[in-house]
């Protein structure tokens, strides 16, 4: 499951909730590493605008509750009513009458919660309760592996661009170095000359660099080899 994207685990998650819960409504946040925060990362009903941008402190709204209390919070109806609830206006579950938030576990550590809503008031069973709380409990390593892979992968991604960018910085010196000697002009006015037909060109300087370095090699190559043939010739 490891190799599985945080999304699916994320989709699964979801998908089992509302199969064992027949739930109106399920969202699933996440604790932010960086930043402690609570974010929300999924839900059934599309909320696209949200995902990664919705997000609360620890002991904020019931959500916030049950990271900082590690504890399952169930409100059959009325759950706008309780003085933990925080409602988000972008999400129109907040209207819904019953409401089940349960931790989402990793390794005894809290990595998230899953919530549940139902439109009309619900008495959450026992039975309904413990496999929403196994759920979070089965589900929480794997989520924890999803979200190692994905800033791997970010991390992974972050690097091969310094890489790039660092890359292009050396061709741009040695192009500036060929046209400093060529033309017996300044770094500035060198680096001007790249940039101003850069822009004319509608090119990355980095292509210009490039060019300009094949062409002084090409160059030197030819010069070489006429240098080669004329000491022959004698």
């Amino acid at each position: 499951s490891s190799e599985r994207s945080l999304d699916e685990m994320l989709g699964e998650i979801i998908g089992l909730t509302v199969q064992v819960t027949d739930c109106d409504a399920c969202l699933v946040y996440l604790i932010e590493k960086e930043t402690g925060d609570i974010v929300l990362r999924a839900s059934q009903v599309p909320h696209a605008a949200d995902l990664g941008n919705l997000r609360m402190a620890m002991g904020e709204g019931i959500t916030g509750w049950v990271v900082e209390h590690k504890a399952v919070v169930a409100l059959a109806s009325n759950a706008m009513s309780d003085n933990r609830f925080k409602r988000f206006p972008a999400l129109v579950e907040d209207t819904h009458e019953a409401f089940l938030s349960v931790p989402l576990i990793a390794a005894g550590e809290m990595v998230g919660v899953i919530n549940v809503h139902h439109r009309e008031p619900h008495a959450h069973t026992p039975e309904e309760v413990g496999l929403v709380t196994f759920i979070g409990e089965q589900m929480g390593g794997a989520v924890t592996r999803g979200v190692l892979v994905t800033e791997n992968a970010r991390l992974l991604e972050e690097t091969q661009e310094m890489k790039r960018q660092l890359e292009t910085r050396k061709l741009v010196e040695r192009a500036k170095g060929i046209l400093q000697y060529k033309y017996k002009i300044t770094e500035e006015e060198a680096y001007l000359r790249l940039r101003n037909e850069s822009r004319r060109l509608r090119r990355p300087m980095r292509d210009l660099a490039e060019a300009i370095i094949l062409s002084e090699d090409l160059s030197r190559k030819t010069e070489a080899s006429l240098t080669g043939r004329d000491t022959d010739d004698e």
